[in-house]
């Protein structure tokens, strides 16, 4: 795997701002260097790995005897550091002839850092580079994309590896993805997208947001950042979700299905990236899979959000399979006379109920969305009040009657597999 060498760091704009001067091991700089990190304590080398290079202000070496300092690099050295970098003229006035002599001797590349840069510059810097550099041995044989850093990236976030924020932000920053703490991201999975075109469209009727978007077989996977200013000029009420919603609307073709996940801010860490991604995911495979609770459009995409799909979400967490027998006895529990009904008389009721209960018992608008009469839609309600025998305007009800119609669809619109499970990006 290629990794980045002393040499390399030291050509890195922040650690070149220090000034470094290399006092020793002039014949090691090619060594990799695994991580960097800092430490004002002089026993920092109980913490090392092997393969870093250790900053320092030098502070815990001011008031130490020769012996102890001698006795400090020989166990950074026996503890496989990389390289000592030393800020001097502030606490420590110059570098320790003792350190230097024995430095030399054992062949470890000691440098002075003669002008005062804030570490945390020069370890964001070096560190993201060294991911950076890693990143193309990384799972490469496994992985479908190969090289393509961008797609590994979406794909290890949306299938929730094992990562941790500098990686992460290295690798974006690799693909160019610098989204702002305060930035609100927006995981996005597009499928019957013919190519990348409608992420890009999306994002420039947004107001040219920040996009990272990588295509993979039969899906379009992505994180959208939205700044601060990008959210109020886009939407008075902030609403991130709907805006990127009414984007995807506007600009993707026929037979294109959108699910857009939940918003996150982006100093939040890389878990919330990983579950905006996530939840659009899975809310895809949703779309596509069970059918509808209301009618869709006619000849355009279909755009959907996480949020959306709560409830559907919720029930088959774990796997559709998984959960298939328990969500079949709700189903027969709460709306078993109405299904069998509906078996021996082709009607509509079962639908009629759900769009009732999801817009608020509205006649008005329940009759508008099925296409029906007033007086047509209440002859529907009393046939079910008197088939389940209750009033399904009972608040009590609400909860129970919403889950088991979600229920119905989920069983009826995913068959059972032997593999049990919804697809994913790998």
């Amino acid at each position: 795997m290629p990794a980045l060498t002393l040499r390399d760091i030291l050509a890195l704009d922040p650690v070149r701002g220090s000034e470094p001067e290399l006092l020793a091991g002039e014949g090691a700089l090619d060594r990799p260097v695994r991580w960097v990190h800092s430490s004002e304590v002089y026993e920092g080398a109980n913490f090392l790995d092997g393969g870093e290079l250790l900053l320092t202000n030098g502070f815990g070496l001011t008031d130490a005897d020769e012996d102890t300092r001698r006795r400090y690099v020989r166990e950074l050295t026996a503890r496989g550091a990389a390289g000592l970098a030393v800020e001097v003229g502030r606490s420590l006035v110059r570098m320790p002839e003792e350190v230097v002599d024995e430095a030399r001797r054992l062949g470890l590349p000691l440098l002075a850092l003669h002008r005062v840069v804030p570490f945390v510059r020069i370890t964001e810097a070096a560190n993201r580079a060294i991911v950076a550099c890693g990143l193309s041995g990384r799972a490469a044989s496994v992985r479908p994309w190969g090289g393509d850093h961008t797609a590994a990236l979406l794909a290890d976030l949306a299938d929730g590896q094992a990562l941790n924020q500098p990686e992460v932000e290295a690798r974006a920053a690799l693909a160019g993805f610098h989204p702002g703490p305060g930035a609100r991201l927006v995981g996005v999975s597009a499928h019957g997208a013919r190519e990348l075109g409608v992420v890009d469209r999306a994002a420039r009727s947004l107001g040219g947001v920040a996009v990272l978007r990588a295509a993979f077989p039969g899906d379009v996977l992505a994180l959208v950042a939205m700044p601060d200013d990008a959210v109020r000029a886009v939407t008075a009420r902030r609403d991130v979700v709907r805006a990127v919603q009414e984007a995807f609307r506007t600009v993707a073709e026929a037979g294109v299905t959108v699910a857009v996940g939940h918003a996150v801010l982006a100093g939040g860490g890389w878990l919330r990236w990983s579950e905006t991604l996530r939840a659009a995911r899975t809310t895809l495979e949703l779309a596509l899979t069970v059918p509808s609770a209301e009618p869709g459009p006619t000849g355009g995409p279909v755009v959907t959000s996480s949020r959306a799909l709560t409830l559907e979400r919720e029930l088959t967490r774990g796997g559709v399979d998984a959960n298939r027998d328990r969500l079949a006895r709700l189903v027969q529990h709460t709306l078993g006379p109405l299904l069998a009904w509906e078996a021996a008389h082709p009607s509509d009721l079962v639908r009629t109920l759900e769009i009732h209960l999801r817009h608020g018992c509205s006649p008005t608008r329940t009759a508008a969305l099925l296409h029906i009469g007033r007086q047509s839609l209440y002859q529907r309600l009393e046939r079910i009040e008197s088939l389940l025998g209750l009033e399904i305007d009972d608040p009590d009800l609400l909860g129970e009657l919403l889950a088991a119609l979600c229920a119905h669809r989920i069983v009826r619109g995913v068959p059972a597999t032997a593999g049990g499970g919804l697809r994913t990006v790998a």
